[in-house]
């Protein structure tokens, strides 16, 4: 059943608002969607109305168009964010964040930190970034959505905040590694400059795909994914069990992805690697079974 269609809209919003963010998740086909669909309704709409927000700002930032466009269409939404603290909300997406900012806390930093991620997709082709911006880029548009998540589950604490910075860097390198092929026909290249030089990749996006080097890279990368994967599981052990059960739905099928790919022994990076769906809903059915 959608959120629109319960007899009481979660978080007071406005049924039209519900149905605006919900097919806006529905419609990105996120392999988070089977995991926030097994939350309460309250806490459903509040973690939809957070990647409905986090899918407008990437759009901005992906889509065609003039800088000097995608610049005052991300400052509108600061804009936004900022006017949470004051009670204001001008359309559907900052309706439902509003009401889910005030029902759990939620902390503004956060949203205007993943603005600045995106900001710096928009602002060029990120290719062969430091070890440091690559940090910061993943903390950005990953870890802050985290930080913001963990709180709709359920979970306010240092630890669940710990969750959230290993989690995001776990799950975004992950992505960076499935998608270089991808972002490389994007003029894109993620992984860190300094390891690059060492591993004798050149740092363009095209040719690194077809580099000798490129597999050990990798290797390298997926190795700083696991620890990642592994800081988000000791911090997940000191947290409500119940609240951070999202989150164990979210790692599942990623830290698997990560496994089939390190499998290949990543000979073949033109190569998308995916998981079907049966079993990204395996993964959360267990999950939540558990």
């Amino acid at each position: 059943m959608s959120l629109a269609d319960l007899q009481t809209p979660p978080l007071g919003a406005a049924p039209a608002d519900l149905t605006a963010i919900e097919t806006l998740v529905r419609k990105s086909g996120s392999s988070f969607y089977h995991g926030m669909r097994m939350l309460p309704p309250e806490r459903r709409a509040a973690v939809y109305a957070i990647y409905a927000f986090c899918r407008v700002v990437d759009d901005i930032a992906d889509e065609p168009g003039a800088l000097v466009a995608k610049r005052e269409a991300l400052d509108g939404w600061r804009e936004r964010v900022n006017s949470l603290a004051d009670g204001r909300a001008d359309e559907a997406v900052s309706r439902v964040l509003l009401r889910a900012y005030r029902a759990y806390d939620l902390r503004i930093p956060d949203f205007l930190a993943i603005i600045d991620g995106m900001q710096m997709d928009a602002e060029r082709e990120i290719v062969a970034p430091s070890l440091a911006t690559l940090d910061l880029y993943c903390d950005r548009v990953a870890s802050a959505v985290g930080r913001l998540a963990v709180r709709a589950f359920g979970d306010a604490s240092a630890a669940a905040d710990r969750v959230a910075y290993n989690l995001g860097r776990a799950l975004q390198l992950t992505n960076i590694l499935r998608d270089l092929a991808e972002d490389a026909e994007r003029s894109r290249l993620y992984l860190p400059r300094e390891w690059l030089a060492e591993a004798g990749v050149p740092p363009n996006p095209a040719a690194a795909l077809t580099s000798p080097g490129l597999p050990a890279l990798c290797k390298r990368v997926a190795a700083l994914a696991r620890d990642h994967y592994r800081g988000a599981e000791e911090a997940m052990a000191q947290c409500d069990q119940r609240a951070i059960k999202p989150a164990r739905i979210m790692a599942a099928p990623y830290r698997a992805l990560l496994t089939r790919m390190e499998r290949t022994g990543f000979a073949r990076p033109a190569e998308r690697v995916s998981l079907p769906t049966w079993l990204k809903l395996w993964f959360a059915v267990k999950v939540m079974t558990a």
